[in-house]
This record gives structure tokens, C-alpha cells and sequence, in this order.
């Protein structure tokens, strides 16, 4: 609870302009990483003064940690939204991937800024929030899985092991995912899940 309060208060105190600015700096960061990126590269293409910048942003570290926190805060609550109270264990693992993968289809230059250094954070309490985070929301997943073992719904798979490989898949997508070409990212997606639910197996 602690952790939502702080994200909430943090949110608050982000101004529009900080916010235009933080999308920026995600799609620079997207596009030429983040060891490549300066100020001066934000700053030119938000058409603002560094000095402005550093108003509102104390480095590129801050930046970077900004656009990484809020990016998993709100990950983390779309996709919980959009899993269904009711149904098989099937329908839900499905539901989460789904979800997971319209998000990195709508923020697709903050998840990859947030991907690249997960563990770059300069503030440790944001870094741990985080980390808290990212096992919270591979726990939901994990305990969906358990659900259609216990039901009897799925095989006797490890429920982690599983989850590790289904959240693999789709963070792994914004190194080959090219949105101009071929498949939506959910309908990529709806494929893995048919092949991760359906087995590979020809019963």
C-alpha cells in the first residue's frame, strides 16, 4: 500500500511538461540506448534548453529511472484490469499475456527503456519498488497457472518455470518486433498462447 501511495504522490508532483518531456526522453532512449543518449540529445528533440531540463530532472539517470518506474506501475495495473474474475485457468494465462503485450504494443519506447537496464536505477528505494513490483506481477501470473494444475485444467508443470518462459517471450519481442510488418503484437502473442496451452504434442 505504501508503495502505491508513493507512486500516486510522485505522479502528482509531475508537471504536463515534465511528462511530454519523460516521453521524449523514453522514445531517444528507445531509439539510441541508453549509453548513447545525453542530455543535450532529450533537450533537442523536446526543442527545450538543457537548463530546462535540468529543472525538472536532476541527470539522464533520473530520467531513465522515471520513465522505468512509472512504465512498470502502470504495466503491472492495465494488465490486472484486464484479467477476468471468472473463467478457465486457460482463458486467464491468455487474458494476462494479451494484456501484457497490448501495453508493450502502446508504450513500446518506455518498455524498451525499461527493459535495457532494469537494474540502473540510482535511487535504491525506487529500484526496490520496482523489484517488488516485477514479482508481484510474475507471482499472478505464476499462481494463474497453479489454478489450471490444481483444477486439473493444465499438466503438472512447475507454475515458475512456466511463468518464466511465457514472460520470456514477451519481453524478449521489442528485439526483433517490428510493428510495420506482419503480425499485430497480440496476435503474436494470441499465437504463443495457443502453442504454450495447446502443447506442441499432436495428441
Amino acid at each position: 500500500m505504501s508503495e502505491d501511495l508513493d507512486a500516486r504522490a510522485a505522479d502528482a508532483q509531475t508537471s504536463d511538461r515534465a511528462r511530454s518531456l519523460l516521453d521524449i526522453g523514453a522514445r531517444i532512449f528507445a531509439e539510441k540506448g541508453y549509453e548513447a543518449t545525453s542530455m543535450r540529445d532529450i533537450s533537442s528533440a523536446a526543442g527545450v534548453s538543457k537548463a530546462l531540463l535540468y529543472h525538472h530532472f536532476a541527470s539522464k539517470e533520473d530520467i531513465y529511472a522515471r520513465i522505468s518506474f512509472s512504465a512498470t506501475e502502470k504495466l503491472y495495473s492495465f494488465v490486472e484490469e484486464r484479467i477476468p474474475a471468472e473463467g478457465s485457468a486457460a482463458e486467464k494465462v491468455r487474458a494476462f499475456m494479451v494484456a501484457a503485450t497490448t501495453f508493450f504494443s502502446d508504450h513500446r519506447s518506455a518498455w524498451i527503456a525499461a527493459s535495457n537496464a532494469f537494474w540502473s536505477d540510482p535511487d535504491r528505494h525506487r529500484l526496490e519498488t520496482r523489484i517488488a513490483r516485477r514479482r508481484q506481477f510474475e507471482r499472478r501470473l505464476r499462481d494463474l497457472i497453479r489454478e489450471g494444475v490444481e483444477n486439473g485444467e493444465f499438466n503438472a508443470v512447475d507454475p515458475a518455470m512456466a511463468g518464466r518462459l511465457i514472460l520470456s517471450g514477451i519481453n524478449w519481442m521489442h528485439r526483433w518486433y517490428d510493428p510495420e510488418k506482419g503480425l499485430t503484437a497480440e496476435e503474436i502473442v494470441n499465437q504463443y498462447a495457443d502453442i504454450l496451452l495447446g502443447g506442441l504434442h499432436k495428441r
